[in-house]
C-alpha cells in the first residue's frame, strides 16, 4: 500500500514554493507573502462581538481533552490546558471545550458535565484561564477577553459510562451510520427533545453564573444538534421541513434569551457535510455509499465542489440566527467520526481514519471559501473560521490575508494550541515562530481518545510524551504510517 503523495507543508519553505504548489494543484488559497509589523497587523485589530470588546482576531476553538473526572469536573490536565488558553494571546475563547448538559450526552465518561455539583469547579476553571492571561499580559488584560462555554449533547456518539461502550441517542435514522452501532441507536422522541431544551437552558443559566459571557449551542460534527438539522425523514415536530428541523436549536436559543437575559449566544455550525467515508482495502478514504449522498438525511450536503448549493440550508439557518439575536458563529464542516479529512485536514490520519483522499490544503481552502461566502451574506454575524492548523508555517500568512480581505472576522486555532500554546502571542508580538512546536497533524490527539486515553499532543508536549500510555499511542501511529507507506 502506498500513500497518495502530497508534499508536506514543512517542505514548502518559501512563499514562492507554497504559491507554486497551490497553483500547480489548482487550490484556490490566497495568502500574504509578508507579515505586517506588530501593532499594524490586521490580526491585531480589535472588534466588538455581541457587545463585548475583543482585543484581536485570534480565537481558541473548543477542544475537549476527555480528561475530566467521572463526575464531570476538570482534572489537572484540564486546568493546564485552560491555563494554556489563557497565555495563548487569543482574545476570544470559543467555548473552551464541549461541556455536556446532562450525563447521557457525554461523548466520554471523562467529558466535562455542567451540573449544580460541578458548577463551582467549572467556574474555577474559567478563573484559572483569566488569571493566567493576566499574569502573562498584564493585570487589566482581561478587559478585552471574551470567554464562552460550549454546551452539547453528543447524540449518537455518546459514551457516558465507558470509553468502549457506546450509548447512542440519535436525532434520526441514518442508513449508513446506524450500521456502525450494535444494537442500533435509540432515536430520541419529541418528548425527549422538549426536555433536553430545558436542560440546555438550565446549563446556560449556570454558565452565566460561573462568569461566562456567552454560550455556544453546538450544532456541528455529527452530534445531536447537527444531526437534527438534517433530520428530513424524522416524523413529528423536530423533523421533515426546515421549520421543524430548526425547531430544536430555535427553542434552545429562545429559551436562553427569555430566561438568561444578558447572556450572549453563539453557535458552532458545520456549514456543509458529505457522505460518510470509510477506509478502503488499500487504506485510502472512499465514500461509503459509493459516491452518492447517503439516504434522505443530512444538512448542507456537498456534491462535488458545489458549495453554493450546499450552503442553501445553512443560509436559511443563519437567517434565523440573525433574527433570534445570535451574535456570532464559529464555522466548521463535516464530522471527525465519519469524514475527518473534511473537518480536520491532516497528513497523518488517526487510528480510525484513512489516507487523505485529497491534498489536505484543498480541505483548508474549502472551509475558508465557504466561511467567506457566508460572511459575505451575513455581515452582521461575527464569524470565526476553522481548519487553519494544517497550514503550519503558512498559518499566519493565510490568516492575515483572510482578515485583511474580510473573508472572516476571526481565525480559530485548534490543534496548533495543543503543541504551541503561545502561537498567537508570538505572531502578534512579532517574535520568531518556533518551527519545532508547530502541529504537524500526526492526529495523536484523536488517536488517544479512540484508545480510551486522554487527548493531547503526544509527539510535542513533554507532559503527554511522558504519560504511561504514550507508547501505545505512538505505536498505533507508527504502524499506520508504515502500513500507508509514509
Amino acid at each position: 500500500m502506498s500513500r497518495v503523495r502530497f508534499p508536506r507543508v514543512a517542505t514548502l519553505k518559501t512563499a514562492t514554493a507554497f504559491a507554486d504548489h497551490l497553483a500547480a494543484s489548482e487550490i484556490d488559497l490566497a495568502f500574504d507573502a509578508d507579515l505586517s509589523p506588530p501593532g499594524s497587523s490586521p490580526l491585531a485589530q480589535p472588534l466588538v462581538v455581541g457587545g463585548a470588546a475583543v482585543g484581536n482576531r485570534f480565537a481558541i476553538l473548543p477542544m475537549e481533552g476527555w480528561d475530566g473526572t467521572r463526575d464531570g469536573e476538570p482534572s489537572e490536565l484540564t486546568r493546564r490546558r485552560w491555563r494554556h488558553f489563557g497565555v495563548s494571546g487569543a482574545k476570544l475563547i470559543w467555548g473552551g471545550e464541549a461541556v455536556a448538559v446532562r450525563h447521557d450526552g457525554r461523548a466520554s465518561p471523562n467529558q466535562l458535565l455542567l451540573t449544580p455539583r460541578t458548577h463551582a469547579a467549572i467556574a474555577a476553571l474559567r478563573d484559572e484561564l483569566v488569571a493566567a492571561h493576566r499574569e502573562r499580559f498584564g493585570s487589566n488584560a482581561d478587559r478585552d477577553l471574551h470567554i464562552g462555554l460550549q454546551l452539547t449533547h453528543s447524540g449518537r456518539f455518546a459514551k457516558p459510562d465507558a470509553a468502549d461502550r457506546p450509548a447512542p441517542l440519535a436525532g434520526c435514522d441514518h442508513p449508513i451510520l446506524d450500521r456502525r452501532f450494535s444494537p442500533g441507536p435509540r432515536v430520541l422522541s419529541d418528548h425527549d427533545l422538549e426536555h433536553l431544551v430545558d436542560d440546555f437552558v438550565t446549563a446556560a443559566r449556570m454558565a452565566q453564573s460561573a462568569g461566562f459571557t456567552f454560550v455556544d449551542i453546538k450544532q456541528c460534527h455529527g452530534y445531536l444538534g447537527h444531526e437534527l438539522l438534517g433530520a428530513r425523514s424524522r416524523p413529528g415536530r423536530f423533523g421533515g421541513s426546515l421549520e421543524n428541523r430548526f425547531r430544536f436549536v430555535r427553542s434552545v436559543i429562545e429559551g436562553i434569551r427569555a430566561e438568561v437575559p444578558g447572556l450572549a449566544i453563539g453557535v458552532r455550525l458545520s456549514m456543509f457535510d458529505v457522505t460518510p467515508f470509510k477506509k478502503d482495502v488499500d487504506g485510502s478514504g472512499v465514500p461509503e455509499a459509493g459516491g452518492a449522498l447517503a439516504g434522505p438525511n443530512g444538512f448542507g450536503l456537498l456534491a462535488g465542489e458545489d458549495l453554493d448549493s450546499a450552503l442553501v440550508e445553512p443560509r436559511a439557518l443563519l437567517t434565523l440566527f440573525d433574527q433570534l439575536g445570535v451574535t456570532s458563529v464559529c464555522l466548521t464542516a463535516g464530522s471527525p467520526y465519519y469524514c475527518p479529512h473534511i473537518v480536520r485536514p491532516a497528513f497523518f490520519p488517526p487510528m480510525d481514519g484513512y489516507q487523505p483522499p485529497e491534498d489536505p490544503l484543498r480541505g483548508v481552502a474549502r472551509q475558508i471559501r465557504a466561511t467567506a461566502m457566508l460572511k459575505r451574506d451575513f455581515p452582521r454575524l461575527t464569524t470565526v473560521g476553522s481548519g487553519y492548523s494544517y497550514l503550519q508555517e503558512w498559518l499566519p500568512h493565510v490568516a492575515q490575508y483572510t482578515i485583511r480581505e474580510g473573508l472572516t472576522d476571526m481565525v480559530g486555532l485548534g490543534r496548533m494550541v495543543l503543541s504551541y500554546p503561545e502561537f498567537a502571542a508570538d505572531v502578534l508580538e512579532g517574535r520568531p515562530l518556533k518551527r519545532a512546536a508547530f502541529c504537524r497533524t500526526f492526529s495523536d490527539c484523536t488517536t488517544g481518545p479512540r484508545l480510551g486515553f486522554v487527548s493531547g499532543c503526544y509527539p510535542l508536549d513533554p507532559l503527554y510524551e511522558a504519560l504511561p500510555h504514550a507508547d501505545a499511542v505512538k505505536a498505533v501511529r507508527t504502524k499506520m504510517n508504515v502500513t500507508m507507506g509514509s
